[in-house]
C-alpha cells in the first residue's frame, strides 16, 4: 500500500496527527497505523539489534545492524531501501537519538559515542561502563541522557558537560545508579528534562525508578520473573514492565501507602498483567493518551494492549523475533512520498573530532556550530568587547594630570573597537537566525 494514502486521508479528516507503530523484525522494519492496522511503511535491508531502532529529527529512520559494525538509515518517505550506511568503529549494541534532531549516541562494546548530526563529528566517546551498553535514552529535552550496560549500572550524563569538558579530560556523569545486581535490559525517561524520572529494569528481577535532579532512588518493585523491558505513561501514573516469561506488569505509581520498596505477587495482582505472549516481552511503548500499551516478543508478534480492560485489541505475525518496537506520532516525511530531509546525513566520523581536525587543519568549507561552547585560548568577539569596555571605563574614571588629548585619542579608538565588535556580533546573530528561521529549513 502506498504511504500517505489512507493515512494521509485520515490525517486531514480528523486534523491531527496519526500515531503509528514502529516495529524491527527480522530483516525488515514497518510501521503501522494504530487506529486501523493499515501498512504504513516498509523498509527493507537490515536486521536490527535490540535498542537498536531510532527515528532522526522526524525525518530518517536508523537502524544499528546486528552483527554488523555499521548502522543503517533510510529516508521515511522512500520505501523498500537501504539509503545510507553510517560505518561505526565496532557492533553497536543499542541507539538513540536526540529529540531536538542534532545528536546521535551508540553504544559500542562498553563505551558511548556521540555524534554531532549537522556535521558527522565525533565529539564524544565516554568509557564508564565495565561492560557491553545494553540500553540509551535521553530526556524528551535532549539536556541528559543515560545508559544502561551489562555491569548492573545505569549512568546519568549531563550533555552540557560532555561537549564543554576540555581535551584530554574525561567527563564525570551526573549520577551513577548502582542497586541492580545483574545487568540492566532496559530503561525509560519520562517526561520533565533535567526533573524527569527515569525507569530501569533489569534481570536481577526488580524494576526501579529514579531522579534525575536529586539522583535518588524513588521506588523498587520486585517481580516473580526477571524483566526485559520497561516504559512509563506521559502522565507517570503508572510503570509497565515485561518479563522473561512473556507477562507484561502494570505497576501502580500513585497507589497507596507509599513505599520505596515493594513486591509485585503475580496471583494477588492477576488483574494487572497482560497475558498473550509466550516468549520474552522484549521492547514496550505507550500512546500518547495512555490508553494503548505495545509489546514486542521473540515470540515473533507485536501486540496492541487496551490499557484498561488489559485486552489485546490487535496481534501482528513477523518473520522473526521483533527487537524494537515503539509508538510515535507519524511525521510529515512518513505520509509524503514527495518529502525529502532538510539537509543531507554527513559522513559520520570514526576518530574524535579533535583529533582529526589536527590531523586534516584545512578542512572544508565552513561549519556554523550552535550552542556548543567553543573551545580555545583566544577570546571570543563578546569577551573582548567586554574587556573594551571595562578598559574604556576604567580610563575615563583616571584622574591623570598627563597629555590629555592622548587620552581623548585612546578612548575614542577604544569606542570605536567596541562598536565595530558589537557590529559583528550583531551580524552573526542576525546570519544565524536567517539560517533557522529560512522556510523549509
Amino acid at each position: 500500500m502506498r504511504a500517505g494514502g489512507p493515512c494521509e486521508a485520515k490525517m486531514a479528516a480528523l486534523g491531527g496527527p496519526v500515531e503509528v507503530a514502529l516495529v524491527s523484525a527480522g530483516e525488515a522494519c514497518s510501521a503501522w497505523e494504530v487506529g486501523s492496522g493499515a501498512s504504513v511503511a516498509g523498509y527493507r535491508g537490515g536486521c536490527c539489534g535490540a535498542r537498536g531502532l531510532a527515528l532522526l529529527a522526524g525525518e530518517r529512520l536508523l537502524g544499528a545492524q546486528l552483527g554488523k559494525p555499521y548502522v543503517a538509515v533510510w529516508e521515511l518517505q522512500r520505501k523498500d531501501q537501504l539509503q545510507q550506511k553510517i560505518i561505526c568503529p565496532g557492533l553497536v549494541s543499542c541507539l538513540t537519538a536526540a529529540p531536538n534532531g542534532l545528536y546521535v549516541l551508540a553504544g559500542i562494546s562498553e563505551s558511548l559515542y556521540l555524534w554531532e548530526v549537522c556535521s558527522g563529528n565525533l565529539l564524544a566517546i565516554l568509557n564508564r561502563h565495565y561492560q557491553d551498553l545494553s540500553c540509551l535514552a535521553f530526556t524528551d529535552d535532549s539536556s541528559h541522557f543515560v545508559s544502561g550496560a551489562k555491569d548492573c549500572l545505569a549512568i546519568v550524563w549531563s550533555l552540557c558537560n560532555v561537549l564543554q569538558v576540555d581535551p584530554g579530560q574525561s567527563p564525570e556523569p551526573r549520577h551513577v545508579w548502582s542497586q541492580h545486581t545483574l545487568p540492566v535490559t532496559d530503561l525509560c525517561c519520562g517526561i520533565g528534562g533535567p526533573m524527569s524520572r527515569v525507569a530501569t529494569a533489569s534481570l536481577d528481577q526488580t524494576a526501579k525508578l529514579w531522579e534525575i535532579s536529586s539522583g535518588d532512588l524513588l521506588l523498587s518493585v520486585v517481580f516473580d520473573v526477571s524483566l526485559m523491558s520497561v516504559t512509563l505513561d506521559l502522565a507517570e501514573y503508572h510503570m509497565f514492565c515485561g518479563g522473561i516469561d512473556g507477562s507484561v506488569f502494570q505497576v501502580d505509581l500513585c497507589s497507596w501507602p507509599v513505599s520505596r520498596e515493594r513486591g509485585f505477587h503475580s496471583e494477588r495482582e492477576s488483574g494487572k498483567i497482560f497475558k498473550g505472549h509466550k516468549n520474552q516481552v522484549t521492547c514496550l511503548s505507550i500512546s500518547t493518551d495512555g490508553s494503548l500499551l505495545l509489546s514486542g516478543s521473540h515470540d515473533e508478534t507485536a501486540r496492541l494492549w487496551d490499557v484498561q480492560s488489559k485486552q489485546c485489541l490487535r496481534t501482528v505475525n513477523y518473520k522473526g523475533p521483533v527487537t524494537n518496537a515503539f509508538l510515535a506520532l507519524a511525521p510529515a516525511n512518513m505520509l509524503a512520498p514527495e518529502a525529502k530531509p532538510a539537509v543531507p546525513l554527513p559522513k559520520f566520523g570514526r576518530h574524535l573530532h579533535d583529533a582529526e581536525a589536527s590531523e586534516n587543519p584545512a578542512g572544508d568549507g565552513l561549519t556554523l556550530r550552535l550552542g556548543l561552547h567553543q573551545k580555545g585560548s583566544g577570546e571570543s568577539y563578546l569577551e573582548k568587547a567586554e574587556r573594551l569596555h571595562s578598559q574604556m571605563c576604567a580610563t575615563r574614571e583616571k584622574n591623570l594630570s598627563g597629555d590629555q588629548e592622548q587620552l581623548k585619542i585612546q578612548v575614542t579608538e577604544l569606542e570605536e573597537e567596541v562598536r565595530t565588535l558589537r557590529k559583528i556580533n550583531k551580524s552573526l546573530f542576525d546570519f544565524s537566525s536567517h539560517i533557522l528561521t529560512k522556510p523549509g529549513k
